[in-house]
């Protein structure tokens, strides 16, 4: 039987690959409000892909046919929002044309208010019909998402706007954002922010630590000086699109006041914001930011700005004067559309956090800080030694050993204790290890499990591409050696056979004499 020890190996190859292509059959309901694809990389940015209408105004209750077309791709996302506020919900719905190519989805509770592909097969155009509600806003925009392959996508590529007729003309592509709060003059950085006084003038936060931001251009860094009752803060980091750090009361994304330097066509944006939960941040008024600057230089953004350390009155600021977690994280953001928070994309990498709770305007530091907590790499670390390496020696040994190792050993045949010890061994490292998420999080929590996927968390920071090396080496081992070995026991069995026939061959000569 060697269907036990295939058959896992074959789930956890059909896990992985199914990971990978994520949503082939178009499902993508999840992704209405933000027309973002859960692909986690970083989006393209100058749309190669058109869409059409064929017609510029309406009335509630037309049909305008809406056409996408470009070079060939195998997903898209269509939608239709009101001009004056794109990051809102969809309206109206649409009629599918091609049902073979396209379907309807629902979202916002509103069915067929979007449309996405059927299956991954490439397409060059996409047609189908919009209809106008009775409530229809004045103007219309189209958005689309469109998918090249897995890492290629463009996202909210928008299309043209139709109006109601007899309505004042929409002219301004501001209107379909938020206006940018009035904020004090940015200038620029002359040169690279200095490391020299870090532990003595500067609070520092540094990854790695002790990099220099001058020398280095991977140096992660953010610096706090106090200046009576007021904070220079100086921020660091290869990035394009953002780069932001938060305040936190624990090791949570929440509830954080957070800072924000974002790219956009090629000039530098500061902006305060808040965390409310694991969501986009909410943009707050740039009024307590002072003497900003900024810096870009061979992809590494720079930033600057003064905060007083009390904000009384001012909703969302956290007082500087107490110890918190601080976060440093970085993302993408897509060109020109920065202050729509739909496109700030999701953080590249799992954010680096310090270990402990500081005050920036205590005493000054040099610390550093670490993409993956302790507990979660030893939980990685038992998962992969329980399931990568004793179960699946303990199913070869059941499977392969038992002739071989048929002798007693304490009371029973030796393979039976090697394979009962190699799978109590499995058990109580799974149990371990399935305890310290929890102890992690503080409790209990249903929506943990990402059995055989687990190296893909961000939580653990594993090296790029090597997970998935690890991930194919033992499919490709286990896989291997139950070949290797059952060609091998074929043979020791065709070898007794023959042994077998000749020995009974011998007995029969000599018994007849013939």
């Amino acid at each position: 039987m060697t269907a036990p020890g295939f058959t896992v190996s074959a789930f956890i190859l059909l896990l992985h690959v199914s990971f990978v292509v994520n949503y082939p059959s178009g499902k993508v309901t999840k992704s209405c409000r933000g027309m973002i694809p859960e692909h986690g990389h970083t989006p393209q940015y100058h749309p190669v892909h058109h869409i059409s209408v064929s017609q510029v105004t309406f009335r509630p209750g037309d049909q305008i046919k809406v056409t996408l077309s470009g070079p060939p791709f195998k997903g898209f996302l269509l939608e239709a929002r009101d001009a004056e506020n794109s990051s809102g919900p969809p309206v109206g719905s649409f009629t599918l044309i091609d049902s073979h190519v396209s379907q309807l989805l629902t979202c916002e509770d509103v069915q067929g208010s979007a449309v996405s592909h059927r299956s991954p097969s490439k397409k060059t155009e996409i047609k189908v019909y919009w209809d106008a509600p009775s409530s229809a806003p004045n103007h219309i925009i189209f958005l689309a998402t469109v998918v090249e392959k897995y890492k290629i996508y463009w996202v909210k590529i928008p299309g043209p706007i139709i109006s109601q007729p007899n309505v004042l003309p929409f002219t301004t592509p501001e209107a379909t954002i938020a206006p940018m709060p009035t904020v004090p003059s940015v200038s620029h950085l002359t040169r690279s922010f200095s490391a020299s006084d870090c532990g003595n003038k500067k609070f520092c936060i540094r990854s790695p630590l002790n990099c220099d931001p001058e020398k280095e251009r991977a140096c992660v860094f953010l610096s706090f000086t106090r200046d009576d009752q007021s904070v220079m803060v100086e921020m660091s980091g290869p990035s394009k699109g953002y780069l932001s750090f938060a305040f936190s009361h624990d090791r949570w994304m929440g509830d954080d006041d957070a800072y924000l330097c974002i790219l956009e066509d090629q000039v530098v944006h500061i902006q305060p914001s808040h965390l409310t939960g694991r969501s986009h941040p909410i943009m707050d008024s740039g009024d307590p930011l002072e003497h900003m600057a900024w810096r870009l230089a061979d992809g590494v953004m720079q930033c600057s700005f003064r905060r007083n350390i009390t904000l009384p009155g001012v909703k969302n600021r956290f007082d500087l004067n107490a110890s918190y977690y601080i976060f440093i994280a970085d993302g993408a953001a897509a060109d020109g559309k920065y202050i729509d928070k739909n496109y700030l994309f999701k953080h590249s990498q799992q954010p680096l956090i310090t270990y402990e709770k500081y005050n920036v305007t205590g005493d000054p530091k040099n610390i550093g800080g670490s993409r993956s907590l302790l507990l979660l790499k030893v939980h990685g670390a038992l998962m992969f030694v329980a399931w990568m390496t004793t179960v699946s020696v303990g199913v070869l040994i059941a499977r392969f050993f038992k002739p071989v190792w048929s002798k007693a050993l304490f009371g029973d045949a030796a393979w039976f204790q090697v394979h009962r010890t190699l799978m109590l061994t499995t058990f109580a490292l799974t149990f371990v290890a399935f305890l310290l998420p929890f102890i992690y999080r503080g409790g209990w929590n249903w929506v943990m499990a990402a059995m055989f996927l687990g190296m893909d968390l961000p939580g653990l920071n594993l090296p790029g591409p090597w997970k998935t090396y690890a991930m194919i080496g033992f499919v490709a081992w286990h896989v291997g050696t139950e070949i290797i070995l059952e060609i091998h026991a074929y043979r020791l069995s065709r070898k007794g056979n023959l042994l077998k026939e000749q020995c009974c061959r011998i007995t029969f000569i000599q018994t007849f004499g013939i």
